[in-house]
């Protein structure tokens, strides 16, 4: 069958070890569906797939695509839910010290055709098209699990996303919006603050400028280049909710700031089945789609991936079979 799939780990030059080509097709073992893809997105995780972190040099070729949207051998319409989790675990899968994502153990969905468990084949809304719902599993449950498991914030209470045109920030613009919050956001550009303006931001600023008044809770992807100006701008007992760090892992501390301040950082990665299901249920009754930065058919997954490391796109990038 098809795949984009990456060959060997390259951690110097991710783009020369990923390949447009003819993979073996997937047997659906007992408890597990075959999807016919139709839609997958791209996501960070991709690139550090290619790069060999997060998997063992003898897990490669790995066919990649942590999410997509597609159809079962009896027509119906799902929308893949990635995190695959020990079957003995009960409870919330993210927390599972066994669970896995596609393309870490087993292999993605830039594809023809993809095998995951029965659970992990959601059923898409009939509001969503298919590649609107290739976008769901990764960085809009990210964005939904941070706001309405992780972050305690009540509708007009004061929200800052740090960056303003990633999968994940997108997301949270337009579901923060939705759910009654007051959104602000910063970004690097004129062009990509008048993204986040146009998906629903009360406000936007610069990356770093100093805002008008302290906000409730405060996102973070970015990591060590934003880290100081988000402590800075959370009220007493605020919150920062962070799902990654682009620009670094290791932020300075600001010990003082957070204990003076009584202020609480809280992880987040990911969510669950039913933290899926219930954020396609609601998008559909708000009405909201994700931003599409970039659709273009699979075989030229490359120019999607490029376009990706050099940051020129806003929202998700989108492959179609």
């Amino acid at each position: 069958m098809f795949a984009v799939y990456a060959a060997e780990p390259n951690a110097d030059a991710p783009l020369s070890s990923l390949t447009v080509g003819e993979r073996p097709e997937p047997e659906a073992p007992e408890g597990w569906v075959t999807v016919r893809v139709q839609a997958a997105s791209l996501n960070m995780h991709d690139i550090w797939t290619l790069r060999g972190v997060g998997i063992k040099p003898d897990q490669f070729p790995m066919i990649l695509g942590c999410d997509g949207a597609g159809t079962l051998p009896d027509g119906s319409e799902v929308v893949l839910h990635s995190v695959i989790g020990d079957p003995q675990w009960s409870g919330d899968e993210t927390l599972d010290p066994k669970r896995t994502l596609l393309t870490e153990k087993h292999q993605g969905s830039f594809a023809d055709t993809v095998i995951v468990p029965a659970r992990n084949a959601v059923p898409k809304p009939e509001g969503l098209s298919t590649v609107q719902a290739a976008c769901m599993g990764t960085a809009w449950l990210t964005a939904y699990r941070m706001i309405f498991t992780k972050s305690g914030l009540r509708p007009g209470q004061t929200m800052l996303v740090q960056g303003a045109s990633g999968g994940v920030s997108t997301a949270l613009i337009q579901l923060g919006r939705a759910a009654g919050m007051q959104v602000w956001v910063t970004g690097r550009t004129e062009e990509k603050r008048a993204v986040a303006e146009r998906l629903g931001a009360h406000a936007v600023f610069p990356s770093g400028e100093r805002l008008p008044g302290k906000v409730d809770a405060v996102f973070e992807t970015v990591g060590e280049a934003t880290w100081s100006h988000s402590m800075r701008a959370l009220k007493p007992g605020g919150i920062i909710v962070i799902s990654g760090s682009t620009s670094g892992p290791n932020p300075p501390a600001d010990l003082q700031r957070l204990f003076f301040l009584q202020l609480r950082v809280v992880g987040s990665t990911m969510g669950t089945r039913e933290e899926l299901a219930d954020m396609l249920s609601f998008i559909a009754t708000a009405g909201i789609a994700p931003e599409i930065g970039l659709e273009l058919p699979m075989e030229k997954a490359e120019e999607g991936f490029q376009a990706m490391l050099d940051g020129s796109t806003s929202g998700k990038i989108v492959f179609t079979r």
